[in-house]
């Protein structure tokens, strides 16, 4: 959910905004002086929008709309053919998705769709609020991109170039050009086509650049940052399972789950993923050692029908499932950390047959949903973690590049990667408007 106060900050800077600017216009003696002070520096505010346009980089995109005729044209060609795709695309995927969602609006139990669908992003609901900051700069950025095409190809087509602007409207951000209404309308359609096409092509190919950059992080940050040896824990939620004096900390290196290895933060979602859907794993102890472990309890099943040894209400000993050649199930209240530590994994018994020692394998008995999972994070020593899986997954942040020197921040790589991520950029076309004797072009 978005916070209320920022709701509240928001509108309220609005408000306030808004009945300056009322009183200002409606003051005799403030009235010439303020309007010209906003005609001077090219703003205009009403109501939750504040627009400012500037002639100031007008050459700026002469010269680009002038520089080099014929492969400009070959480039907006391409856009030109690429928004005509991606226009009937689009059409086919939006019917899909309402075909798709009408269908579970009308089932009772709605089935998981695997297919591609289209989901608003709502800041709050499916968009944390603490990437707000990236969403609102990749929404600023690609409009930048998006109305550059505009302007260029409009300049290319001999279409007069009035200015360009920013506006805000409540808080999203956005840009726009100003073009000769006339001079558009005298174009042909096909060079009419090129000029509406080269904003969404700018940004699709924005969004191929961010996702190139993205695939080749790990070889430019590779002077100050490494990669591919862990997981670096940037920060863990106070309400995580995973925080206390036997858990994990900033700058930890997680390096294993149970048995399965973590190079990158991907390992880590997908181990997690894996240990959630599979059986819980064992570990081989030996038969004099779990004599001398076990300890004695009352045995007694849960209301899910999984069983609990231990009664003591202890932090440290686990309730252990196992098997032998008379009975095939035992249970033992044992020490988590002692009957883990050193030993080697198993799923049966069988796993265990080694070296003529005799060995069983001891599977501890949880919840339906929740698994004793061992985290190797250097240089503490191992942590082990009883819970959902998903409770790590979503309260543990981390990144897959580690600093080189301790004066580099472990954040920076973070931030890079999260601003480059495909679902920060934006690929909509923009919307014409038209006013009076000019044609704001505006993402």
């Amino acid at each position: 959910m978005i916070p209320i106060p920022l709701v509240v900050l928001v509108m309220g800077g609005w408000c306030a905004i808004y009945l300056a600017d009322t009183l200002l216009k409606a003051s005799d003696s403030l009235k010439t002086s303020y309007e010209e002070w906003l005609t001077s520096y090219g703003l205009s505010i009403s109501p939750f929008h504040i627009r400012w346009q500037t002639p100031v980089f007008n050459r700026l995109f002469y010269d680009w709309g002038r520089w080099k005729p014929r492969l400009l044209y070959q480039w907006f060609n391409l856009g030109m053919v690429f928004g005509i795709i991606a226009m009937f695309s689009s059409i086919l995927l939006l019917g899909k998705t309402l075909i798709q969602t009408l269908s579970q609006m009308l089932t009772e139990a709605p089935s998981a769709q695997n297919d591609q669908m289209l989901q608003v992003v709502v800041p709050g609901v499916n968009l944390p609020v603490s990437q707000l900051t990236y969403f609102f700069t990749a929404i600023l950025l690609s409009g930048v991109i998006h109305e550059i095409g505009h302007g260029v190809a409009a300049i290319r087509e001999q279409v007069r170039f009035n200015g360009f602007g920013i506006f805000i409207f409540i808080v999203y951000p956005g840009a726009f050009v100003d073009l000769f209404t006339t001079h558009l309308q005298l174009i042909s359609p096909v060079q009419q086509l090129r000029i509406f096409c080269a904003g969404v092509w700018h940004n699709f190919v924005l969004g191929v650049l961010s996702l190139v950059a993205l695939l080749l992080l790990p070889v430019i940050l590779f002077p100050l940052y490494y990669a591919g040896v862990g997981a670096l824990v940037l920060d863990i939620a106070e309400d995580s399972p995973a925080n206390g004096p036997r858990g994990l900390f900033v700058g930890d290196l997680v390096t294993q789950l149970q048995d399965c290895s973590v190079h990158k933060v991907e390992d880590w979602n997908s181990c997690l993923g894996l240990i959630s859907q599979e059986p819980q794993i064992g570990y081989c102890l030996s038969s004099a050692a779990l004599q001398q472990l076990t300890f004695p309890a009352r045995v007694y099943k849960r209301l899910d029908g999984t069983v609990e040894c231990c009664s003591n209400n202890s932090l440290t000993d686990i309730c252990f499932s196992y098997s032998n050649n008379v009975n095939t199930h035992l249970y033992a209240c044992l020490p988590a950390r002692k009957t883990i530590e050193a030993n080697q994994v198993c799923r049966s018994n069988a796993d265990c047959q080694k070296d003529f020692i005799s060995s069983l394998c001891v599977i501890p008995s949880l919840e339906n949903q929740t698994r004793l999972i061992r985290v190797k994070h250097s240089p503490q020593i191992d942590m082990l973690f009883v819970g959902h899986p998903l409770h790590l997954q979503h309260t543990v942040s981390l990144s897959s590049f580690i600093p080189r020197f301790n004066f580099l921040s472990i954040d920076v790589p973070v931030v890079i990667e999260t601003f480059l991520k495909p679902d920060r950029t934006l690929y909509a076309e923009g919307n014409h408007f038209k006013t009076g004797e000019t044609l704001k072009v505006s993402a």
